[in-house]
């Protein structure tokens, strides 16, 4: 099938993009990576009026590590992402995204816009406590002596940062409004002494996941683990939180009850079937990943990797 007939926009600059959006509002669309959108418009099951292509905007196209963390563009792809291995859980995270020829043109701030409940990239920005970026153009409006004043932001332009957990609204569903754009996500730096890992099962390579677990673990100056927290996917409207450190109970990784940890998970999620996995299967997948993720993480840790 083809796309509905649209209005395409293609701005060199964050500015021009943002008038555009503000103009267009609901009526349109970000075109970044594309290879989520392109698909629906062409199954019509997204029907925009414009179609803002916003590849033309060098500026976004950053990934910039810091002791902080590491903020990523709205049009870094994938690949650049993984390639820079600025952040150890993101590296992990994209070798699990789809296939090269997708991750080559994908963008990391696209996936989490699009908010797909199965996909790798929004529940690493949720079990770190990430956020996103979003900005709109605003107009000016008349000040008490007759000029004009900015009505939010610098120049014109209005900044929201939206952490994680407000961001992910509900299958297929963000924060991001009509007329503002996703231009930059931030993703926390590690704690001292901690390890991550990414566990999966897909149906084949490169498949959404029919259930996910990511995993943080922190280790205290005597290698106790001091912390510990997964994000699932694929069993929820949203990436699911959990925070397992009290279970943990401070000791060393060999005197966790990790079959009791696995359980915990399991009695946080909420699962659905459907024609590629049982409700069923799912909560037990859930549960053998996510202690799967919770030792590989510790062992991440004690190597200091």
């Amino acid at each position: 099938m083809k796309p509905p007939p649209f209005e395409h926009h293609a701005p060199r600059e964050l500015g021009e993009a943002l008038d555009v959006l503000a103009r267009v509002g609901a009526r349109g669309k970000v075109l970044a990576g594309g290879q989520s959108l392109i698909p629906m418009l062409n199954m019509r099951l997204a029907a925009p009026e414009h179609l803002v292509d916003i590849n033309r905007v060098a500026s976004l196209a950053t990934v910039e590590a810091g002791p902080l963390g590491v903020t990523v563009g709205a049009m870094a792809r994938h690949t650049q992402v993984e390639r820079a291995r600025a952040h150890p859980l993101l590296t992990r995270a994209l070798r699990l995204v789809a296939h090269p020829v997708i991750r080559n043109r994908g963008t990391v701030v696209g996936s989490l816009a699009h908010a797909d409940p199965a996909a790798e990239l929004p529940a690493v920005l949720a079990v770190l406590g990430g956020s996103v970026r979003l900005a709109r153009a605003v107009r000016a409006t008349p000040g008490a002596g007759g000029g004009a004043v900015p009505a939010a932001g610098e120049g014109g332009v209005a900044v929201r940062d939206v952490g994680a957990a407000e961001f992910f609204v509900g299958p297929m569903e963000s924060a991001v409004e009509p007329g503002e754009l996703a231009v930059s996500a931030f993703f926390p730096a590690l704690p001292e002494r901690s390890g991550s890992a990414f566990c999966e099962v897909a149906r084949r390579h490169g498949d959404y996941a029919l259930a996910g677990v990511c995993a943080v673990a922190t280790l205290d100056e005597d290698f106790h683990l001091a912390a510990a927290r997964v994000a699932c996917i694929g069993v929820g409207p949203v990436p699911l939180v959990v925070d397992v450190s009290e279970l943990c109970g401070n000791r060393p990784s060999s005197g966790v009850a990790w079959a009791e940890v696995a359980r915990a998970v399991q009695d946080r999620t909420e699962p659905e079937g459907d024609i590629h996995a049982s409700a069923a299967y799912r909560l037990h997948l859930v549960g053998v990943l996510a202690e799967r993720a919770l030792k590989e993480a510790v062992a991440d840790a004690m190597t200091g990797r």
